[in-house]
């Protein structure tokens, strides 16, 4: 279904038609609707695009530190900070595309927060040539998995008190400020549209019953042959189970509680622990989903519904159902809610992901006995000085 489309060419028959050559297609996400997908196969398909008239400029499949430094947002816990040398990068790499069409995908771009930062962002990466593609998911889907990935960077409040946060308690900014700034989805749209025009934005409803939908719309826009966009495997990308995510979160309250450094958490946490288990490790269908309550579940939709009329009033072209960011999932019959357990697979690959990324850091010089032992030492002082000491041999690294 297409709708409230403001030019004849654009899209025609239910089928977008490609953009002029030259654009630079800024897709800005937000997080969790098929962006890593997009980018994905994007890069992969880098070296085909140009004899299409299409250049990819970003030198690693997610240019996340250069959009996190034209936002001027932090990077994640612990990860190096962005600087502005990452995004003038961008930027030149984007001029260098001359009049061959270019596409940026960065999901962070959602976190642009004010006018001045999204019109600097739109003037460097094109000016009039910008064209800037949202695309779009049920809210009600967005917030399991916004949520786990939260407490993949350090977050440590539960899902439901999580959801009570950021539906019953205003101004709903606390304890992740970025997740309205992100999923106000009307007010993201508008943002952009103030910037460069409601002709140049196109809003992508994404259908989740359709696998390879935003795929072929990629393709129109950009001229591309069908199916030359292809998904790339990347189960490093799967959210959490609720198990995985649990056990997650208590870790992080342990780590907070002991005062550890967020190097450490980003070393051999995130990048260690987490990654290496669900590289290794695929849930089962026996695994617990992360079940969003029905009070949560209605409140979505209901926000979701106005979102939708509110994009409409925008007069942006809107490819996909607009009806789709209210709809409800159909709830799984359950004979009651199993407890959450993991696996004592996954248990053992998450630790041993900590174990290797430790390794990576070998020990180079051998500290002088101590006065006490380690049993005479409590627990919260021996979490504190092993993270310490990791971080300074991961620095003298």
């Amino acid at each position: 279904m297409e709708t409230d489309c403001t030019s004849d060419d654009f899209p025609v028959n239910g089928v977008p038609a490609p953009l002029s050559a030259g654009t630079r297609l800024l897709h800005i996400g937000p997080h969790k609707t098929g962006t890593t997908a997009v980018q994905g196969a994007l890069f992969a398909a880098k070296e085909r695009l140009p004899e299409h008239g299409v250049v990819f400029p970003a030198h690693t499949r997610h240019p996340m530190e250069a959009a996190l430094a034209a936002c001027a947002r932090p990077a994640m816990m612990g990860d190096t900070a962005p600087t502005e040398k990452h995004w003038t990068r961008l930027v030149e790499d984007v001029a260098a595309a001359g009049p061959r069409t270019s596409v940026v995908s960065s999901e962070f771009f959602a976190d642009a927060e004010d006018d001045a930062t999204v019109a600097r962002i739109v003037e460097r990466l094109g000016g009039e040539r910008a064209h800037i593609l949202v695309t779009l998911r049920p809210l009600v889907r967005i917030m399991p998995s916004q949520w786990q990935q939260y407490v993949q960077n350090g977050l440590r409040m539960g899902y439901e008190d999580w959801l009570t946060h950021m539906l019953r308690k205003a101004p709903y900014e606390k304890p992740n400020p970025s997740f309205w700034r992100r999923h106000r989805h009307d007010r993201l749209v508008e943002r952009w549209v103030r910037a460069v025009g409601p002709g140049r934005v196109t809003v992508v409803v994404v259908d989740d019953g359709d696998r390879d939908g935003l795929m072929r719309t990629f393709e129109r826009l950009l001229g591309l042959p069908e199916n030359l966009l292809q998904p790339v495997p990347d189960t490093a990308n799967r959210s959490l189970t609720l198990a995985e995510t649990e056990m997650l979160r208590n870790l992080n309250k342990e780590f907070r509680g002991n005062g550890l450094p967020d190097e450490l958490y980003s070393k051999l946490v995130r990048n260690g622990a987490v990654m290496h288990m669900k590289n290794a490790c695929s849930p089962s269908p026996e695994d617990v989903k992360i079940l969003t309550p029905d009070w949560a579940v209605e409140a979505a939709a209901g926000i979701g519904a106005g979102m939708a009329r509110s994009i409409r009033d925008l007069g942006v072209r809107i490819i996909g159902d607009p009806a789709l960011l209210s709809a409800v999932p159909e709830a799984p019959a359950l004979d009651g809610i199993p407890a959450p357990r993991i696996s004592p697979e996954a248990a053992a690959q998450a630790l041993y992901g900590v174990l290797a990324a430790a390794a990576e850091a070998p020990v180079r010089h051998t500290s002088p006995a101590k006065a006490r032992t380690v049993h005479q030492t409590s627990s919260k002082e021996l979490m504190r000085v092993l993270g310490h000491r990791c971080l300074k041999r991961l620095r003298r690294r």
